[in-house]
């Protein structure tokens, strides 16, 4: 199950005291101050960890901690640093502060290390105070309390390819015949229920990763459908995939079922609605009349202003060569965006 949202708290470690002590052998009578200092408490690190795909264990556990610090000791003896606390987190975490709203740190690195809350540092014992004037000083100082936090987690998938598109137009089924990953599919609306991440393997161990996000309906930036908690994944991605139904079973229009998703998608991000985008024509197993396909062809070009594919995620017509187009637009994007 993915979970890609979490509020916690976090906290790291306190400051050990320092400590008030004295010499007390005998064969020093007059032994001054030993009080140690107190230990530094331990910090509180969130990591990019590859391996660790979903925020679950976050979202089941409210508090997190990194350890105090232990207070100092007699025969100036200081205290141990309390250790430091690492919240491993998938690639693709962005960490907020939940009162404020304010963005930390995103973690697009995998083993990406970010310190969010520095421990507190140990207090000095009465040694520390020891002068000509003060030869018995009692004095010593609290260690410094820990920094506490409330933080919001929201995961971002990383992936190079989106793939959009209306409930039911193919998506999960493409995925499945290009990669190795296994997303429910059924004939009926909203099969996928989280996005789901595959690998292309292309010849010349050339590799894609494709995220397949939920189907979109109209008024999915607003909240409908499933599309307004995952819209964000496909944020990262370079290229968006728009598949489309040619044959719906609704028998609505696929180039109408087009222009609403991309309005959809505008409304959430211009800078998402901007991407590059291709348009994959899906189920043209159902039209293999070749004066059928063309006519069918014809229609849409006439209202999408936009290359299309034709591919059969059923069969696999095409997908090689559509995901080859997609290969070398990456390469494109990756040149002339290479930050992105």
């Amino acid at each position: 199950m993915l979970v890609d949202k979490a509020v916690i708290f976090v906290k790291s470690g306190s400051g050990g005291d320092g400590a008030v002590a004295f010499r007390r052998e005998a064969y020093a009578p007059k032994g001054g101050p030993s009080g140690g200092d107190g230990g530094d408490g331990g910090s509180f690190y969130v990591k990019a960890t590859p391996g660790v795909d979903t925020l679950l264990d976050m979202a089941g556990r409210h508090h997190w901690y990194a350890e105090n610090g232990q207070p100092g000791g007699g025969k100036s003896c200081s205290g141990k640093a309390g250790e430091d606390f690492i919240l491993k987190v998938p690639p693709g975490t962005l960490v907020y502060n939940d009162e404020t709203g304010e963005l930390i740190v995103d973690l697009d690195t995998p083993g990406q290390t970010f310190r969010i809350a520095p421990g507190g540092k140990g207090g000095y014992g009465n040694e520390h105070f020891k002068s000509a004037t003060k030869q018995v000083p009692r004095d010593f100082t609290p260690g410094e309390p820990g920094v506490e936090l409330r933080i919001r987690l929201e995961l971002k998938l990383i992936a190079d390819i989106g793939l959009v598109g209306k409930p039911n137009a193919g998506k999960s089924t493409l995925l499945t015949a290009i990669s190795r990953a296994k997303p429910k599919v059924a004939d009926y609306p909203f099969t996928t229920l989280e996005p789901q991440l595959g690998i292309v393997e292309l010849p010349g161990f050339r590799r894609i990763v494709v995220a397949d996000i939920p189907g979109l309906i109209e008024g999915a930036a607003d909240g409908a459908g499933l599309g307004h908690d995952f819209l964000r994944h496909i944020e990262r991605t370079r290229i968006l995939v728009h598949l489309l139904d040619v044959d719906p079973a609704d028998h609505s229009d696929p180039a109408d079922n087009f222009h609403a998703i991309n309005a959809e998608l505008r409304q959430y991000s211009t800078v998402l609605a901007d991407k590059p985008m291709l348009v994959a024509l899906n189920k043209m197993d159902l039209h293999p009349d070749p004066e059928d396909r063309a006519a069918a062809i014809e229609l849409l070009a006439d209202k999408i202003d936009q290359p299309m594919y034709q591919i059969s995620a059923a069969t696999g017509e095409g997908t090689r060569e559509l995901f080859e187009e997609c290969w070398q637009r990456l390469e494109q994007t990756k040149q002339e965006n290479p930050e992105v």
